[in-house]
This record gives structure tokens, sequence and C-alpha cells, in this order.
């Protein structure tokens, strides 16, 4: 492997100090060899009183508390980065541990971050948003980069492989195609752009001059980009049902689904959209969101 391009920004990966690691960072490993981009491991210790800490009616003194999770999470660190010098020893590697809640720390270190990559914690919609250790929902909405959460791992024994981007028409989607095109290629893989429709109660006659439309809505976001990846294979797909469904179930088997999420929202990122909120607790593959740009 080449060293990282000259000032390329990092691959930051977000590392649980609890829960299990390895899934979001082999597939953070695995994209900074394949973009040849330094990979930035970062964990943060939040206050002892909101991390499980049950404390009693009086003043308890947390600074042995503190500086057993900053061990505990320093520990972690050095697990995270042993195996990684193991998985691919070439590879560009920092570590950083962070004072602060994880949602606030990581979004800030994402604003100079070519990716993010997280793992899920598989909570529910609401636990996601109001949790205050979650990580998902609040980064996903405020990174200003691409959001990958990894909560199982990718489907590399389908054959042929294939990358999932969800075409909705608007300005985001088309972004998020382009990457999923990037992504692909990077993987020697194809990809399935999908457009989903929900059900409507038409005319037969009209269903499928709606669905004409739909394809036509494919065939223009697309243009051009078959041109630019002669190597990428696409296909077209109009689905009809719920997108949450229909794009997690095309994606069953895929690498990856890549779709569009809307402008940053506030904290709790209520404004990413009711897709992207649900593939992120339904899709079965990496969810990458691309922001509009």
């Amino acid at each position: 492997m080449t060293g990282p391009r000259e000032g390329a920004r990092a691959v930051l990966v977000g590392v649980d100090p609890v829960r299990e690691w390895h899934l979001p960072v082999a597939w953070a490993v695995d994209e900074a060899h394949r973009r040849h981009l330094p990979l930035r491991l970062v964990l943060a210790v939040p206050p002892p009183h909101d991390a499980h800490h049950v404390d009693d009616a009086h003043h308890v003194d947390d600074g042995p508390r503190r500086t057993a999770l900053r061990r505990a999470g320093a520990e972690r660190l050095g697990q995270a980065r042993g195996w990684i010098r193991q998985r691919d020893p070439q590879l560009a590697v920092t570590e950083e541990l962070r004072d602060g809640f994880p949602a606030p720390v990581i979004a800030g270190l994402a604003q100079e971050a070519h990716m993010v990559v997280l793992g899920s914690r598989h909570l529910g919609r609401v636990a996601e948003v109001v949790s205050a250790g979650s990580l998902v929902v609040p980064v996903t909405a405020q990174a200003p980069c691409p959001v990958v959460v990894v909560g199982d791992a990718a489907h590399t024994t389908q054959q042929p492989p294939y990358v999932v981007c969800g075409i909705d028409g608007s300005a985001a989607s088309v972004t998020a195609l382009r990457f999923a095109f990037d992504e692909a290629e990077l993987r020697g893989a194809g990809v399935r752009a999908v457009s989903v429709r929900q059900p409507p109660v038409l005319p037969l006659q009209e269903q499928e001059a709606a669905v004409r439309r739909q394809r036509v809505l494919l065939s223009e976001a697309t243009a051009g980009l078959s041109e630019k990846y002669p190597d990428v294979h696409l296909t077209h797909e109009v689905l009809i049902g719920h997108p949450v469904e229909e794009l997690s179930r095309a994606a069953e088997h895929a690498l990856a689904v890549v779709v569009g999420r809307r402008g940053r929202g506030g904290c709790t990122g209520m404004r990413i959209g009711s897709t992207v909120h649900g593939l992120l607790h339904r899709a079965h593959c990496p969810v990458i969101t691309v922001a509009e740009g």
C-alpha cells in the first residue's frame, strides 16, 4: 500500500468504550486502505455521573472514577491499535482519548474528517435520540462528511457484489449516488440505483405512468456517471412500497446502502429524514449517509 495522500483528511472511527468495536474499526481500516487515507481512532470519555454511575445523596469525589474510565478508554484504544497493526501494518493510524459526551466530540471532529465510521447500538429510535451516550443520529445529523453506520458485517460473499443507492430526486440523493459510484469502483462492485414509490390509490394506467416518471428520474440522476465510471455496472429499479422496507430488502445482500440526508440540523437530528432514521435501525448492511454538497 502507498502512504496516505499529503494533507489528506482522515477516516475517523468512533471507538465505543463499552460495546464491541471490531466491526466498525475493521470497516474503517479497509476503507482507509482503499482510499489511501490515514485512520483516526477516537474514544470519548463522558462525565462519570452520566456513565451509568448511581450516586447517593452525599457528594462523591468522581476523581478516581474519572481516572479509571480514562485508563479503560486508553486500554481499549491500545487494543484497537494493536489489532489494526496485525490487519494492516502499513496503515497510518492515530488515536485520541477525549473528555466529553461522545456525540458532540465526534460531531466536532467530523468537521475535518473525510468520513466518520460508527458502530450501531441497535437502540430504538427514541432511545437513540435521547440517550446521552448515543452517537448515530446526532452525528449523522451534524457531520458535514459522509457517515457510515456499521451494525452488521458487509455481505462480501455476494457475487457479483453491489452497492444500493436510494434515489428520490433530491440534490442530496444525487450527491449520494456519486458517492455510491465512487465506493463501488473502489470495491469492484456494481450500483443498484433504487427509487421507491409508495403505493398510491390510482387507476392502473396512472400508476404505470407514475412508474415511468420514476424511471425517467433515475435515468436523469445517473446520466453521465456510467461514462465516468465505465467499470461500474449500473442497474435501475423502481420499487413499490414503503421506502425503508424496500430499500432494506434491496440491500439485504449489499456491501452497503447509500442515501442522501438533508442539511445539518439540530442536536437531535430530526431533520435527517424518516427514511434515514428507518434505515439506521432496519438495514442489515452498513448504512452510508451523504449530505448534500
